[in-house]
């Protein structure tokens, strides 16, 4: 028997990664401007705004800026959030004012996922380390998703290395 997907099926993208760092710290991470504005965007990309208001009913505003790319701002408007165990929020592409926008309009395919739901869930570990697990839900297979996951891992390669520098307030 071998494994296929439909085309056109859903699934879910789902991420782990184990920091050498104990939960709180990569709970700041996720959660800190100072950190987020260090890891959030591909290589290539810096991440000029991080505005984070990490709290159930809340939207943070994140940028990620590539001189190649131009800016791609996007939302996280927050479900629930249980600090230092999970964040459930919907993520949206947006303006610079926080507005969605259709993915089309900013040259995504027709199934990029709108009002997508990402599961972050922090796992303490012993010897002050942490499992997190990014799930994305609801992606088509395909490029985009596969461009997703390699995002998100360069992504947490570079919260490794920002939690390995460690932040200082208003950094």
């Amino acid at each position: 028997m071998t494994d296929s997907v439909t085309p056109g099926a859903k699934q879910d993208l789902v991420i782990k990664r184990v920091f050498d760092a104990p939960v709180e710290q990569v709970w700041n991470a996720w959660t800190d401007p100072a950190y987020v504005r260090q890891w959030w965007g591909p290589d290539g990309f810096t991440a000029p705004v991080a505005n984070m208001d990490v709290r159930e009913g809340g939207t943070s505003l994140l940028c990620m800026s590539s001189p190649n790319f131009g800016e791609h701002y996007s939302t996280w408007q927050y479900r629930s959030v249980e600090p230092m165990k999970q964040i459930v929020y919907i993520h949206n592409l947006a303006d610079r004012d926080g507005n969605a926008v259709d993915p089309v309009s900013m040259g995504m395919p027709p199934d990029f996922p709108q009002n997508q739901l990402h599961v972050i869930t922090f796992n303490a570990l012993s010897n002050n380390r942490t499992e997190l697990t990014v799930t994305e839900h609801d992606w088509t297979a395909g490029q985009m998703m596969q461009m997703s996951e390699l995002g998100m891992n360069q992504c947490l390669d570079k919260m490794a290395r920002a939690l390995n520098r460690g932040v200082s307030a208003g950094s």
